[in-house]
């Protein structure tokens, strides 16, 4: 561990496993069979699966045991944001299906929050429950980089400023766009948890998003959220494990320093 510590200034409790448990399919683009289908087929192959309000809507609270019990980790991505009251009840229940991880807003209030995490860790002792990450959004991913947009200077310092009041109330982490990345893992140090999609830039080339996902990673991500190449392919187990090996060519590309927060070894 030591020796490999020095090549990832960001070491976590959740930095040292396989590649491939840092991967986050996302799920919100298929239908509920279609979902399941590629969960039956990839489930051992990936860390989790990342499930968003359309698909929750058309598959409910029923596909997430399913997936539970096929063995797979959920991302139950629903940005929660309400009235302080709701927004626990929403928590625990979350809790109770089992996810692996849930998101909030970051700009939530922050005695919500930090009432929020210590409700879930008493339920959790009570029940005999897993406690799930809780990340706080600072970034809607998709607004802007769709665009090839990226935020400007102070634009990130506002999320990298959202992102430290969340970890300083309690959350594990934030889910945020790859721009921000650096950035909040300056600011936040080495403790939070780091969610990013691997988003490829508009004129990049075909294979890019496997290059943006080892950029994330070499940012300071410990999670990448990778949706179409996995579910549009033809042979999703053979997009995945593709998918890892041009990551880890990626990381151990020529020319990155580790002291400049760059990998060289892989620490997972």
């Amino acid at each position: 561990m030591g020796a490999m510590s020095q090549y990832w200034p960001f070491s976590g409790f959740v930095r040292y496993g396989a590649l491939r448990e840092r991967l986050i399919v996302s799920l919100d683009l298929m239908s509920r069979r279609e979902a399941l289908s590629l969960v039956e087929r990839v489930g051992r192959m990936v860390g989790m699966f990342k499930i968003g309000k359309p698909l929750f809507l058309a598959g409910g609270a029923e596909m997430i045991r399913e997936i539970r019990s096929s063995g797979g980790e959920v991302f139950l991505d629903l940005k929660f944001r309400d009235r302080p009251q709701f927004m626990l009840r929403s928590a625990l229940e979350a809790t109770r299906l089992g996810v692996k991880m849930f998101d909030v807003h970051a700009d939530g209030c922050l005695d919500a929050m930090t009432r929020m995490k210590a409700e879930i860790t008493r339920l959790c002792k009570n029940e005999g429950l897993r406690r799930p990450h809780i990340v706080a959004v600072t970034t809607l991913c998709g607004i802007g980089a769709a665009n090839g947009d990226a935020p400007v200077r102070h634009g990130i310092e506002a999320v990298a400023k959202l992102a430290r009041r969340a970890v300083e109330a309690g959350m594990d982490g934030v889910l945020t766009s790859a721009t921000a990345v650096a950035g909040i893992r300056s600011a936040c140090g080495r403790r939070p948890i780091v969610v990013a999609p691997a988003v490829a830039s508009r004129d990049a080339a075909q294979g890019a998003p496997t290059q943006a996902g080892a950029d994330v990673i070499r940012a300071g991500a410990d999670y990448v959220v990778i949706g179409s190449p996995i579910f549009r392919a033809c042979e999703p187990t053979h997009a995945i494990q593709s998918i890892i090996e041009e990551i880890e060519r990626g990381l151990r590309s020529p020319g990155h320093n580790p002291r400049d927060g760059l990998l060289t070894r892989l620490p997972f």
